[in-house]
């Protein structure tokens, strides 16, 4: 049996064995396969409430956020084309190979706010162009000429972030990357196809009582950007010493597998767990298994795992019943096996038995995992950097922009996982969130949040940079650039940012400790890249670099296609 189906057989058998129990006698269902049994019952309960709290959030922040009930349903128009097609591409990979319990839910989340971020920059950049033409079919085609350009880019800068964890050899994180990437890419088609054959005039009826038609560019955030550019040094020098800061942690950062305080207190699998290793011993409910070979001494092997340290208990090698000259030998640690430092006596163990002995048990499959993701780490991203830095030299068409919009996307990431590791590694909150810190972060979380991360603040630097070069093309003036891409882009990014902060805090606030994880960092990262770097520490570099933030080499200029905003 597969360790898939070992968890579908304890989900299967639990609730029986759960009734078994009486006043006199516990029954507890506990081991690997019942762990992660409780562990996705969990996930599921987390996700069901966070989706009940989602959408009620979620439709009054767009109905806020697009000033007519009549538009506010067009980001859930795409978010419903979007998934449907994606599960109906999902629903037939599950006829050849398992997914993710999390593949739907990370898809669905992916979905609403990316469709919510393209709704709002195409319906925006509409209602500016039929303002002032009054033509829908030329505002259309005017609309998609920039923003539509813009959406293009970020769609695809999106996905190809998310393609770097299927570099990671473990099944669960492809299927959840694969789910993302066709959801935004539906999604993308979507917004490119089927919104703009339904924009219209209409976009303005129902209007809330504040709303104005006419109102595209805002004189508040044109005066905001002109006290950052005055300011440039002051202002970019703070939010440069902010999100350091909030990145420092970073440098003490431990990452582990989760460990049984993931489990909520009265699941079957910990009140098992902590009966055990109350009765054995810390290690003993995850004992090491280590197989003997044909032709390797068992008996020395006993010796050898006997003085290894933090070793207490070596049980007899048992022969295996299908013959072959292999044994196995059952061994018990002194370390509960929820500490990262369990994972130091499966190394030990590989370092000092003879070669072909197998080391292996539900620690080993831990320790495992985290060094597989420790060592796929740098892989992943320094692809996601690379592919980043293309897409923006091709979108934006200057080296200067493209170098730092990936550099200031690794500071929201910065901050991010360095306020991560406050919160679930060093326990600052964890009281008020409601959660037990393990001490450390999930292994998964620097490799596979980073890609979601990444992706997201990339999403708001083409929206930002692509309007600049816009007006950039217009007017030559690197500074008026500036103050007219805030102006017409702050409002949509704060409001896309307040509806994805909304959804991921709502993941955040329920569930397992790593949704918690996952639903916190990214709503650091969306805050921290939405209200401080792109609108006060890109206009503030921009301005003092000026025009030379636009230069590309000739030899690049003629391998690039050309790319233009501007009509």
């Amino acid at each position: 049996m597969g360790p898939t189906d070992a968890v579908r057989a304890a989900e299967r058998i639990h609730d029986d064995l759960d009734a078994l129990g009486d006043s006199d006698v516990d029954v507890a269902l506990t081991g690997s396969p019942a762990f992660w049994a409780d562990f996705n019952d969990m996930n599921s309960e987390g996700m069901r409430q966070a989706e009940i709290i989602t959408w009620p959030v979620t439709a009054v922040i767009l109905v806020l956020a697009f000033g007519t009930l009549a538009a506010a349903g067009l980001p859930l128009v795409l978010t419903a084309a979007g998934l449907v097609s994606a599960m109906g591409v999902l629903f037939g990979i599950t006829k050849v190979t398992d997914l993710s319990i999390w593949t739907l839910n990370f898809a669905m989340m992916f979905a609403l706010a990316l469709g919510i971020d393209y709704a709002l920059f195409i319906v925006t950049r509409f209602r500016n162009a039929f303002h002032h033409s009054e033509d829908v079919e030329q505002a259309i085609a005017e609309t998609m000429g920039s923003a539509g350009k813009a959406i293009l880019f970020s769609g695809v800068t999106v996905i190809v972030s998310l393609s770097a964890v299927l570099l990671v050899p473990i099944p669960a994180f492809q299927s959840m990357a694969a789910g993302m990437m066709l959801a935004v890419g539906f999604v993308l088609l979507a917004a490119l196809t089927l919104l703009p054959a339904l924009l219209g005039d209409w976009v303005n009826r129902l209007p809330l009582p504040w709303y104005a038609a006419d109102d595209h560019r805002s004189e508040r955030w044109a005066q905001f950007a002109e006290a950052v550019q005055k300011r440039a040094l002051l202002a970019g020098g703070a939010v440069l010493v902010v999100l350091l800061g909030l990145a420092a942690p970073l440098l003490s950062l431990e990452t582990g597998m989760p460990g049984i305080s993931v489990l909520s207190e009265g699941r079957s699998a910990r009140e098992g767990y902590e009966a055990i290793a109350s009765a054995y011993g810390p290690g003993a409910p995850g004992p090491i298994q280590i197989l003997v070979p044909p032709g390797v001494d068992a008996e020395a092997v006993e010796a050898t795992i006997s003085e290894s340290p933090n070793i207490v208990a070596v049980y007899p090698a048992q022969p295996a019943p299908s013959g072959g000259g292999r044994s196995l030998i059952t061994a018990i640690s002194s370390i509960d096996p929820s500490r990262p430092e369990a994972g130091d006596v499966i190394a030990d163990l590989r370092a000092e038995l003879p070669t072909g002995v197998l080391v292996g048990g539900p620690v080993a499959e831990n320790y495992d995992l985290d060094q597989t993701l420790r060592d796929r780490a740098p892989i992943v991203i320094g692809v996601v950097l690379v592919l980043g830095f293309l897409l923006l030299l091709l979108a934006l068409q200057a080296l200067f922009i493209a170098v730092i919009g990936v550099v200031l996307n690794l500071l929201s990431v910065g901050a991010a996982f360095g306020a991560g590791a406050l919160l679930f590694q060093h326990g600052i909150g964890a009281n008020l969130l409601g959660f037990e810190e393990q001490g450390y972060l999930t292994s998964w979380a620097p490799l596979f949040f980073f890609a979601l991360v990444f992706a997201i603040s990339m999403d708001y630097t083409v929206f930002l940079l692509a309007s600049t070069r816009e007006h950039f093309e217009r007017t030559g003036d690197p500074s008026e650039a500036v103050r007219a891409s805030i102006a017409h882009t702050a409002r949509p990014i704060i409001a896309a940012a307040g509806v994805m902060v909304a959804v991921f805090l709502t993941f955040g606030l329920a569930g397992t400790l790593p949704m918690k994880e996952m639903g916190l960092i990214l709503a650091v990262a969306v805050l921290a890249d939405a209200a401080l770097v792109r609108l006060i520490l890109v206009p503030a570099i921009l301005q003092l670099v000026g025009s030379a933030a636009w230069w590309l080499p000739g030899w690049i200029d003629r391998l690039l296609p050309d790319v233009r905003y501007a009509h």
